[in-house]
């Protein structure tokens, strides 16, 4: 392999970095019309008027829309036990959140379309909005009248009785985790060009399921889905949010159909962070019983999650509870689990997928190991050796049956444990607390399903996101140009570096020679889901090599007749196919499609599933007066199997590293009591820059498979180990248990004082 292992430059940057990539907001097609919505300004209220006369009579103004014309509906995936009422494209009655949109202004410019909106007067009638969990659980006001309670969704599991289990532990801990409410926040924001030519329908977008959003469009609208063609440009980050059906995508539609004209909506900074979606809102209840030596007798976890005003499109909300009670286990022993899970309403944003959706299960685990420790006196790393599952215990799985047998915990553990003692961060600690400071050590342990395997689905009782396999196929034009055609959409992820790695190196060709096509449901093979799960490093790499593979054995096929040998004696090498022991007599592989393209086709789907694992650690200072936390080292000790592009996978581990430490001291959406958001600008919503993270070191661990293609994701695992390995240090070094994620210096400090008063 020349390519495949090695950290080959980007192909994606150089356009990326100069400017030269195409991204929506760069599609204004001729006579496009610019769209704004109107967004209402209450959590909660009824409309009783729209009056739109004063937009429609000024100069620029094509047309208005309000649910009295756009009367479309979206119905999301509905499962056993869960309420998901439909979704209004735009608000009819009532509006549930500030953002919800009421009215659709399409107009000549953006700015005449802006003005118009201004000029629209809805009439409102406030309610009382529903913003708290609790206010939401006790029904005093309902969200969705017709359904007759906010909780949408309840579960009960039970693997052993955990009271029995935990009768004679040496520690009971009882503690409420809160994970807080947080947005995707990518650089680029949504938005999308319609175009209608009163036959068919072009949608330029950036959604990560080019197919499903073409499926799905199709089916709201009313369209033969032959006659719709989505086509996805650049993206600019997407992090889950991109990943569904919006009411923005069939409004903007509807109106191209409505109006036979192209129609263009560019979302703002303001629009995203309001109507966008948001992640994590949730907060866990713990009972748990450890035995003196610090084994885990049993555990009982209660979920509460704020799901919004409206229910996700395409993927159904008990999904993520699902994803969180299996998850939980990873590759530790837990005698007996009870776990119970209630998705509630809110006058707030849609919950939504970001990277790792199931990230609080690692947080609640990893802090509950981090306070038995601290409560029988353990070493927070030996108490995690007590617990995790030895390989013989792998094989059986976890104690929900989840097939973990290739999860190496234990070794990137001892590996992490190792670097700290090396690096000198015990003694480092010690030093600096003898001068009065705060500093601390964190840890994390995690697994990630990469991509999600049949045991996985099963404990989860769902098949919303069922696997399927990903379709690849290789074409081998004239010109000696060799086309990658894959549903993979990537927006940051590198995929067309990794993939044409791949491709160049089965087929034995320049590796500027191969060229990856992507985003475009005309071109590219079909699949409902696209990029997401981190299912690209296994499933499509597996799909391009079977078709590589195919087009190299058809290859040899045909220049076995010009050469009058056998294909078992021909071997590709350097653009070329000629004997193993005649290399002279090669064949260029432009000559063997110079009458018609040649093309193969791969499908690859894991029997299995693939999993990764790390451990993570990391070394902070706190300053006791302002509370602001410095990170001064953080390690990632990863096992993802063999990397296509080194560089590729440290960037996506760092990457969500990142996220993971801002999510702790920097980003949070916040509301005010009465449903207003608090922060609809990046003036409030923080988001780090690159001078504020610390440099993070990566140890990779090699472990020995019989995959066929043994490459694993890795594009939620920093996400997922971050949050908890910084609360971990912070809480070491401060010396204070600490529930809540969310820690920036205000919180911090406001810690210390009270720790300081109760003493």
């Amino acid at each position: 392999m020349r390519f495949t292992g090695a950290s080959v430059r980007r192909v994606e940057d150089p356009r990326l970095l100069t400017g030269a990539a195409h991204f929506v907001a760069d599609e204004t097609p001729p006579g496009c019309l610019h769209a704004v919505f109107v967004r209402s300004p209450h959590a909660r209220a009824a409309i009783h008027s729209i009056d739109s006369s004063a937009a429609l009579a000024l100069d620029g103004v094509v047309a208005v829309f309000t649910a009295a014309e756009l009367s479309l509906t979206l119905t999301p995936v509905r499962q056993p036990a869960l309420l998901a009422p439909d979704v209004p494209v735009l608000c009819a009655d009532t509006v549930r959140y500030v953002g919800d949109p009421v009215a659709l202004v399409v107009a000549t410019s953006r700015a005449i379309a802006e003005d118009a909106a201004e000029l629209i007067e809805v009439e409102y009638d406030p309610m009382t909005a529903i913003v708290d969990m609790d206010d939401s659980i006790s029904g005093r006001e309902v969200l969705w009248p017709e359904l007759g309670t906010n909780v949408l969704h309840h579960q009960h599991h039970r693997t052993n009785d955990v009271d029995a289990a935990i009768v004679d532990a040496a520690v009971v801990i009882r503690e409420r985790f809160r994970q807080h409410r947080f947005a995707n926040a990518p650089m680029e924001c949504r938005g999308g060009v319609a175009e209608y030519d009163g036959e068919r329908l072009l949608y330029t977008t950036g959604h990560q399921s080019p197919h499903d959003l073409k499926r799905r469009l199709a089916d709201v609208l009313e369209i033969d889905p032959a006659r719709v063609r989505v086509r996805c440009a650049e993206m600019g980050g997407s992090f889950g949010q991109k990943s569904m059906l919006s009411r923005e995508d069939v409004a903007i539609n509807w109106a191209a159909v409505r109006l036979v004209r192209p129609v263009r909506w560019i979302e703002e900074r303001t629009e995203n962070l309001l109507a966008g979606g948001h992640a994590r809102d949730d907060r866990v209840d713990v009972e748990a019983g450890f035995a003196a030596d610090g084994s885990l007798l049993g555990v009982r976890l209660h979920l509460v999650l704020s799901l919004g005003a409206y229910p996700q499109v395409g993927y159904p909300a008990s999904g993520y509870a699902n994803l969180i009670r299996s998850l939980f286990p990873a590759a530790y022993r837990i005698p007996a689990y009870e776990f119970t899970a209630d998705l509630v309403a809110t006058c707030t944003g849609t919950y939504i997928a970001f990277r790792g959706p199931w990230e609080m299960e690692t947080f609640v685990r990893e802090r509950l190991f981090d306070l038995a420790a601290d409560r029988l006196g353990l070493d927070r790393i030996e108490l995690r050796r007590r617990n995790l599952l030895t390989s013989d215990e792998l094989a059986n799985g976890s104690c929900l049956g989840v097939v973990i047998d290739s999860v190496t915990s234990r070794e990137t553990l001892e590996t992490a444990a190792a670097e700290i003692e090396q690096r000198g961060w015990l003694d480092r600690r010690a030093a600096s607390r003898a001068e009065g400071r705060c500093v601390g050590i964190g840890l994390a342990c995690y697994v990630e399903p990469a991509p999600v395997s049949p045991s996985l689905l099963g404990a989860m009782g769902i098949v919303a996101a069922a696997r399927t396999p990903q379709v690849a196929r290789v074409q081998l034009d004239a010109d000696g140009t060799v086309t990658l055609f894959t549903s993979q959409q990537p927006h940051g992820q590198g995929h067309e570096t990794t993939l044409a790695q791949l491709t160049a190196d089965r087929l034995d060709v320049p590796f500027e020679r191969v060229r990856v096509v992507w985003g475009d449901t005309d071109l590219v093979p079909f699949n409902l889901v696209g990029t997401g799960g981190s299912r690209a490093a296994t499933l499509a790499s597996g799909a391009v090599i079977g078709a590589a593979e195919r087009l190299a054995e058809t290859l040899r096929e045909r220049a076995a007749e010009a050469l009058e040998c056998s294909p078992d004696d021909l071997v590709l090498r350097g653009g070329t196919v000629s004997p193993i022991d005649a290399p002279s007599r090669a064949v260029p592989l432009a000559q063997l499609a110079a009458d018609a393209p040649v093309e193969a086709t791969g499908e690859f789907l894991s029997a299995d599933g693939t999993w990764s694992n790390a451990t993570h650690c990391c070394l902070v200072e706190v300053d006791a007066e302002t509370g602001r936390t410095s990170i001064l080292d953080y390690l990632v000790v990863e096992d993802c199997g063999p990397p296509i592009n080194p560089a590729i996978v440290d960037g996506q581990i760092r990457g969500g590293v990142a996220q993971g430490i801002s999510a702790v001291l920097y980003e949070r959406v916040a509301y005010s009591p009465d449903g207003q958001p608090l922060t609809a600008t990046f003036l409030d919503y923080l988001v780090p820059s690159a001078a504020d993270l610390p440099d993070i070191e990566i140890h990779h661990l090699h472990t020995e498979t019989t995959d066929p293609v043994p490459f694993r994701g890795v594009g939620e695992g920093g996400a997922i180990g971050a949050p908890s390995t910084v609360v971990s240090a912070i809480s070491d070094a401060i010396g204070i248990p600490i529930t809540d994620q969310h820690l920036p210096p205000a919180v911090v400090a406001a810690l210390i004082r009270r720790a300081s008063d109760a003493q």
